[in-house]
């Protein structure tokens, strides 16, 4: 039995992914790039499915390259259960059955075939109930929002500078298992998904089209543009991924400092003690985790299959409808499913980089052919404006403690999903942390993740922005013209720029490629929580999680559910919140009485200096 090694079935699947991918790719390059020598024999249809077909067998195979076994990992190491066990048929199957926690397996189980047997039976009052819940915990528990995103931005700011970030989680001894930029790489782009790809030329955009309060300036005007860009960025940027660390590094500590479990309940520690870590309470916790990691994904598969193809169909009119979407979002799964299952350190890890490095060539291209000077100014302004506003921004909700129609369906709303993301990525960030320091971790996950999101956005919202001003596209007609679909932006954006035909293969390769990249750790960390505490999730449980996600993504896309389970998503935000809270009252009041007596950054500075004084006048 082996964790790494490879089993039949991926040899027999790297036979067929190799010779594939190869010929779609050559078929793929003619297509984008020397169309000349394809003519009209190929129809758009047909381009689609061999670009896509591309995508994931190049993708797929990456996951199934064989990869160095490690066998003497402890199964009491947290990292152990990052690994997937690997087993026979029979093993597989018999292994999938004992392994799985009855409560924290059956009870997601049963609870979305339950939603969407009520989709089914009563539609109308599904919707209405699960958005009057929604509209309810935004407009009136925006402060409690407010009031822990702040929070978390407070204690991640501390952590940087204060004497805690010193802690080496593991002990002085332990070593990263991954160097910087491959920790870097799997958490960015396990955080973010495709959101990033859709919202970069597009949220900016709607801003202008309707301002925010908070800036009071005229719709479609020099002062709504800048406003837009500065929500984008605080939308996007350090609040936003304070979350995470608010989640990950209690996780971490408990887990690498104190023995407790890698799960998501792991941080009622310092209140239930590591030996009542089963407690009910902990069972909620690990519950509400899957609830929000399998909503908040299943509904961005969805989303990402409709606009995706939303996209195609303006620029190349070939429209796919739903069936189209189902094929899209069964070939992502296939995807993450073998991506998920080949583990950490092949399928996961591999993808992570190829997102990274096609994310860094189109914001390097994108930068060379874009106005640059109004890119540098507008975004100049814009981080001016952020720096000075984010804690008014923050602050400001507009009737008191009730929040502005705008605040709810923007900035709670995205607090909400952030804080709902978090369980899943935060349990992520602190698996990978072993051997770091907690400064390095919050450097990472904090500072950053945020600023690779803020050039992005700045990068493609002020180019939006400025075509838009300057009437060279009407980008904003062409969201309309599409129900308002903002995976469309993008496409008029690009057609207004040099080598756009690249930008827009690049554009979905990056969709594609972002939203394998969250979906691949989401099954993995769902069948982590959802396998008894001391095993590691087997390939059965990798598989039937991640079919399960795309199940439900495709049931999202037929019964026209995306926007009620993506509220209900939002909605584990609220009970999230109230955990972050918790955990950072512990994790503060841990530190008080177990890390004592070490420095800050001010205070090293001090002794440092003192110190030099002191040689100076012996001198």
């Amino acid at each position: 039995m082996g964790l790494q090694g490879v089993s039949p079935a991926e040899r027999v699947l790297r036979k067929l992914l190799a010779p594939l991918c190869v010929l779609s790719g050559a078929v793929v390059v003619l297509g984008f790039f020397f169309p000349e020598l394809v003519g009209e024999t190929i129809s758009g249809r047909i381009w689609l499915v061999i670009s896509l077909v591309f995508f994931g067998s190049g993708l797929a195979y990456l996951a199934v390259l064989p990869a160095e076994s490690d066998e003497s990992m402890s199964e009491l190491d947290p990292e152990f259960l990052l690994r997937v066990r690997r087993l026979g048929l029979t093993g597989t199957v018999r292994g999938f059955l004992s392994r799985q926690d009855p409560v924290t397996f059956g009870v997601p189980v049963a609870a979305f075939a339950l939603f969407f047997l009520g989709q089914l039976l009563v539609p109308s009052g599904t919707i209405a109930t699960v958005g009057a819940t929604q509209r309810a915990v935004t407009t009136y528990g925006g402060w409690l929002f407010v009031a822990v995103m702040l929070l978390a931005v407070v204690f991640s700011l501390y952590l940087l500078v204060g004497p805690w970030g010193t802690v080496k989680l593991g002990g002085p001894d332990a070593e990263p298992a991954y160097t910087y930029p491959v920790y870097f790489t799997m958490f960015f782009t396990a955080g973010i998904a495709a959101g990033i790809v859709f919202w970069g030329p597009a949220e900016a955009l709607f801003h202008y089209e309707t301002p925010p309060p908070y800036f009071d300036a005229e719709p479609q005007s020099e002062a709504a543009a800048g406003a837009a860009l500065t929500y984008a960025l605080f939308h996007w940027g350090f609040w936003a991924w304070s979350a995470y660390i608010a989640v990950g590094v209690p996780i971490a500590y408990y887990v690498y400092q104190r023995g407790a479990p890698l799960r998501v309940s792991t941080i009622l520690t310092p209140f239930l003690g590591v030996e009542n870590l089963d407690s009910v309470w902990c069972r909620i916790v690990d519950l509400l985790a899957i609830f929000a990691t399998i909503g908040g994904i299943a509904t961005s598969i969805a989303l990402v299959g409709e606009q995706f193809l939303t996209g195609i169909q303006f620029q190349w009119d070939v429209a796919f409808g739903t069936v189209g979407s189902v094929l899209f979002v069964a070939g992502l799964t296939f995807v993450f499913v073998v991506s998920a299952q080949s583990g950490v350190h092949r399928g996961i890890r591999r993808i992570a980089a190829v997102n990274l490095v096609l994310f860094g060539l189109f914001v390097v291209l994108f930068f060379a052919v874009a106005p640059r000077t109004v890119v540098v100014e507008s975004s100049s302004r814009a981080i001016g404006s952020y720096a000075v506003n984010a804690v008014p921004m923050t602050l400001h909700l507009g009737n008191g403690l009730v929040a502005d129609p705008w605040v709810a369906d923007w900035t709670i709303w995205n607090w909400a999903w952030w804080f709902s993301w978090a369980p899943f990525a935060g349990l992520f960030l602190a698996a990978l942390s072993r051997g770091r320091r907690i400064r390095t971790v919050v450097l990472t996950g904090f500072v950053a993740t945020a600023l690779a999101t803020m050039v992005w956005f700045l990068l493609l919202g002020s180019t939006s922005l400025h075509l838009q001003q300057t009437s060279a596209v009407d980008v904003l007609a062409a969201i309309d013209a599409y129900g308002g679909a903002e995976a469309v932006a993008g496409f008029p954006v690009f057609e207004a720029l040099a080598i756009s035909q690249l930008f827009m293969f690049l554009f979905l390769a990056l969709i594609v490629v972002f939203m394998a990249t969250s979906a691949d750790t989401s099954t993995l960390v769902v069948a982590v929580l959802a396998t008894r505490r001391e095993f590691a999730p087997t390939t059965g449980a990798i598989i039937f999680w991640g079919i399960f996600q795309g199940l439900v993504a495709i049931s999202v896309l037929v019964t026209g559910s995306a926007e009620v389970l993506q509220a209900m998503a939002v909605l584990t935000g609220g009970p999230f919140a109230l955990v972050v809270l918790i955990a950072l009252v512990g994790l503060v009041g841990t530190f008080y009485r177990h890390e004592r007596g070490r420095r800050s950054i001010v205070g090293t500075a001090r002794v440092k200096l003192a110190r030099e004084a002191e040689d100076d006048d012996r001198e």
